[in-house]
């Protein structure tokens, strides 16, 4: 069987300012998976920091956009061109405020919704039919404005518990996608907290 090469990217803004907020979930699940597969992002290149690593005789890349996220298409772009994937082959990684903080929905395919990362990728991508993560990051409360929300942190110790354990539950669907096909990744990750 030939060796085939894999993108991930999670979506989050650069900075230390935006480190580890709700906004940065996408960075969040790279970390996890540097940490699982003993690598770090070591390379700037494509507006973004990235590393290659083999998973089981595939090439797998992982990529942080550097490019805030509402551009985050131009960095997408620019992978999908250098490495010659099929759009089934990448991965997108990002936060989404209808879910329960900490709830996992993985899909193959979709629109970009009202996540402006996603709405840069999918108009510089050709088409909509890649794989997500989608992990919750919870409502934004009625008395906060929405962008406060997004770029705010976890408030007590248990919630940034369960979003840890979110963030490993989403490292583990990567390995597994990449390894068993994104039908048993959904059937095994989807709906988990």
């Amino acid at each position: 069987m030939s060796k085939e090469t894999f993108i991930v990217v999670g979506l989050g803004n650069p900075g230390d300012k935006y480190a580890h907020t709700r906004h940065n979930v996408g960075f969040d699940v790279t970390e996890k998976l540097e940490k699982q597969l003993n690598i770090t992002l070591n390379k700037a290149k494509f507006s973004g920091m990235l590393t290659e690593t083999d998973v089981d005789g595939n090439r797998l890349v992982i990529c942080r956009p550097q490019t805030f996220m509402n551009l985050s298409g131009d960095c997408v772009g620019q992978l999908l061109s250098w490495y010659k994937v099929p759009l089934d082959h990448l991965m997108v990684i990002y936060d989404d405020i209808d879910l329960p903080a900490g709830k996992l929905r993985i899909r193959k395919s979709g629109s970009a919704g009202t996540h402006n990362g996603m709405r840069s990728i999918i108009a510089n991508v050709p088409g909509q039919d890649f794989p997500r993560i989608r992990v919750g990051v919870g409502k934004c409360p009625e008395d906060w404005q929405l962008v406060d929300w997004v770029l705010s942190r976890y408030r007590t110790r248990e919630e940034q518990q369960d979003m840890d354990h979110a963030f490993d539950l989403a490292a583990d669907c990567v390995l597994d996608w990449i390894r068993s096909g994104i039908e048993h990744a959904m059937q095994t990750y989807n709906g988990k907290k």
